[in-house]
């Protein structure tokens, strides 16, 4: 069974020699990790099958990754990366089993550590959100290593605090570090009621069923998010600033398309 390895733990033992993981891949030129085909170079991990997916969460569709939702999980690339610019496309499908919530999912950045955190769902890594009305935030993710210790994550910025009493992102505003929980897109609604299928009066996200483009920045320990062309959030001083890239499943059904990254300008 394939069991993908973190950059975190720079030794596996193979046959009992210590052999060095390789280096996360800095891209030379565009690398699309969705072929449009089939998941070569990707494999998938749902809550309660790991590496199996009988229910067919993801599956391939006319040239698109389907998402079914149908499980908590994610597809991941078999490969970690890191300075690149990554750019993907996604799309609400209708199924929400019946969920009163926005429709929710998120693409995870510098993924390191066992799958599933070893004991939950999600690796440790930062998240650039994709729920309705919330798409591009910031979320901080720790999950364990192989022997349970919390694997660290953190990002700075630069932030505001709404009315809400939440930390926005703006440029020159006080700086805060971010270990665990979420850094909210600069435009944000204050007290945005999260029901399925509202907008906040200055998302730019697309309407429900058309494609949205997010563009992920991961240019050394600094990470900048654009939304439909949209810069809206920035990090620094990220850790891990290195891992694998996963799209998640978290209970709604969604397409992607256009997966890839390109080197930095």
């Amino acid at each position: 069974m394939f069991k993908p390895c973190s950059s975190l733990v720079p030794l596996v033992l193979l046959l009992g020699v210590p052999v060095a993981l390789a280096e996360p891949i800095v891209p030379k030129e565009k690398i699309k990790l969705f072929n449009g085909k089939d998941l070569t170079g990707l494999y998938t991990w749902t809550k309660t099958s790991k590496y199996q997916d009988p229910k067919k969460v993801f599956t391939v569709e006319d040239g698109m990754i389907h998402v079914s939702g149908a499980d908590h999980g994610y597809i991941a690339t078999k490969n970690e990366y890191k300075n690149y610019h990554l750019s993907v496309e996604y799309k609400w499908g209708e199924k929400t089993y019946g969920a009163k919530y926005v429709r929710n999912s998120g693409i995870l950045l510098h993924a390191v550590g066992p799958d599933g955190g070893r004991g939950g769902v999600w690796m440790s890594s930062i998240e650039c959100q994709l729920a309705q009305g919330c798409v591009g935030d910031i979320i901080v993710i720790r999950g364990n290593d192989e022997n349970g210790k919390i694997i660290p994550v953190r990002v700075t910025s630069e932030v505001e605090i709404g009315p809400d009493k939440r930390p926005r992102w703006k440029k020159g505003g006080m700086k805060r570090t971010f270990e665990r929980g979420q850094l909210w897109w600069n435009k944000h609604q204050p007290f945005f009621k999260e029901l399925i299928d509202t907008r906040g009066k200055d998302d730019v996200e697309s309407k429900l069923g058309d494609w949205t483009k997010v563009e992920c920045i991961c240019a050394g320990n600094t990470i900048t998010i654009k939304v439909n062309g949209h810069t809206v959030n920035h990090c620094f001083d990220v850790f891990p600033s290195a891992g694998k890239i996963l799209l998640q499943s978290e209970g709604f059904e969604m397409y992607f398309r256009n997966f890839e990254i390109a080197p930095l300008k």
